[in-house]
């Protein structure tokens, strides 16, 4: 057979030694050693005696890491590590994985719970100390300097065998309905529910549940500011009035949810007049708008509608900011019989933000504007179900409810560890520190190198010619200046 030129000569071997298949994993491994993770779980974790016992908070770290590099499943975790056999010689076994998470019932759910919590305040403090200071979210143009961002938002994850507590969904399908909390400051996962999947969109105890955990993993300081963003789930007098207790003599909470029209809302939309539509705004300051196919520029609008809607038995202090936008060909069926008639679409938010006040520190944040814009700054939340949902979140590996239950902790884990090496190591790359799973896991996590040791040295040599080969080294050296703690 005529070669093609390239293979000419070509031989494919399986006999090559100590060779590093992820070498990224060490950036991964050495963050939650340092954090004190590693250490926190072995602690949090019961363990057993006799020979050739593991170490279950090890075993878990590894687990995570192997999530956070892609294993879907506990035997895929298992076959990854043989990647880095040079690095650490004895690989997790798939049933030493599902003891680990076996180990992991309610009680030592709650203490791995309180682990995650007091590591969570070392990296805070840690990431108060880089040059930059803490991440704080910015919205219309203006930094919210002080305030923590908590957004809240429901996913669902398709499940193809028969699970326990699986059931059919709202959309048709079938699998289960977990709810989240994510700091939109750091990206991290703070809080996880697994339900089924006939779990409601607006359950009340399902939200309190989870604000409750999101509040607990937060390391806030005395006075602290929290932001709460929801999107339409929230839309119940028992969810809001629960946002409203939030606020406490240590703490500030204000909220933003969606809010479900009727015609009471369209009644009084049409009593507004058209000069209290002010123009919305994107993130970054700049005018909302769109160009006709007439070519025309349209500016999407807020209006404050607190005054002409009757608000009796909602929370004291509630607000309606009303949004209106062209709708879209997509939107043209959806469209209620008010819409058709004024040509716009409506969206209405509520919120506790004060319109003379605002936001402690934020000019303007109590413009209708503003507070419309923070509202759909919320939509970023998608991105963090995206990814969540590629670090183990998408398939449940086993049909016990407990196990897969403990298999969501891992996953929370990953997407913190992975959140925490980006924030920690990756600050001055920004291409990577905001990349998608996929593409770090390409760049930076999978990136292979070869493993020599010698004069009681042990040396990764990557590929002088790989793009990000540098910033993995410099990672590599940041990592080595963070505080170990045990």
């Amino acid at each position: 057979m005529k070669s093609t030129g390239w293979d000419h000569r070509l031989a494919v071997r399986a006999d090559g030694k100590n060779l590093i298949g992820h070498a990224g994993v060490v950036l991964l491994r050495k963050v939650a050693d340092r954090v004190g993770l590693t250490a926190a779980l072995s602690a949090a974790l019961p363990q057993g005696i006799g020979p050739g016992w593991r170490d279950r908070g090890m075993a878990l770290v590894q687990l995570v890491c192997t999530i956070a590099l892609g294993a879907t499943n506990v035997l895929e975790a298992e076959q990854l590590q043989y990647h880095w056999r040079a690095l650490f010689p004895r690989p997790v076994s798939d049933s030493t994985l599902w003891r680990t998470l076996e180990a992991i019932d309610g009680p030592v759910l709650a203490r791995v719970e309180r682990v995650r919590a007091a590591i969570r305040r070392v990296v805070w403090t840690l990431l108060a100390l880089r040059p930059g200071g803490f991440p704080w979210i910015a919205v219309g143009g203006r930094e919210l300097t002080g305030w923590y961002v908590l957004d809240l938002d429901a996913t669902l994850v398709t499940c193809t065998s028969k699970k326990e507590r699986a059931t059919g969904t709202f959309k048709g399908g079938f699998g289960h309905h977990p709810l989240g909390a994510w700091v939109a400051n750091t990206r991290e996962c703070v809080a996880m529910l697994l339900r089924p999947g006939n779990a409601t969109s607006n359950d009340v105890a399902d939200h309190q549940t989870v604000l409750t955990a999101a509040l607990r993993q937060l390391p806030l300081p005395l006075w602290s500011k929290v932001l709460v963003r929801i999107d339409g789930a929230a839309f119940s007098h028992a969810v809001l009035e629960h946002l409203q207790s939030l606020t406490t003599s240590r703490r500030r909470v204000r909220w933003v949810t969606g809010w479900a029209i009727n015609t009471t809302d369209e009644a009084a939309i049409a009593l507004l007049p058209e000069k209290v539509w002010a123009t919305a705004l994107r993130q970054d300051g700049t005018v909302h708008e769109i160009t006709c196919p007439d070519g025309d520029k349209i500016s999407y609008q807020a209006a404050e509608l607190t005054g002409v809607r009757d608000l009796t038995g909602w929370p004291a202090g509630m607000r309606l900011i009303v949004r209106r936008v062209k709708p879209s060909r997509r939107d043209l069926k959806k469209l209620t019989d008010f819409e058709k008639r004024t040509g716009w679409r409506y969206q209405i938010v509520a919120t506790n933000i004060p319109a003379h006040q605002g936001l402690s520190g934020v000019s303007g944040s109590g413009q209708a504007w503003f507070v419309d814009a923070l509202y759909r700054d919320h939509a970023e939340v998608e991105d963090r179900v995206k990814a969540i949902k590629r670090f183990g979140l998408g398939l449940l590996p086993s049909k016990s409810w407990q196990l897969n239950v403990a298999w969501v902790l891992a996953a929370a884990l990953a997407a913190d560890l992975d959140a925490w090496t980006r924030l920690l190591l990756l600050h001055d790359e920004p291409e990577l520190a905001a990349a998608e799973p996929e593409t770090i896991r390409r760049k930076l996590y999978h990136l292979p190198a070869r493993f020599t040791a010698h004069a009681r040295r042990r040396v990764l040599h990557l590929d002088h010619a790989w793009p990000w080969a540098t910033a993995l080294i410099t990672a590599w050296q940041l990592a080595h200046q963070l505080p170990a703690l045990t």
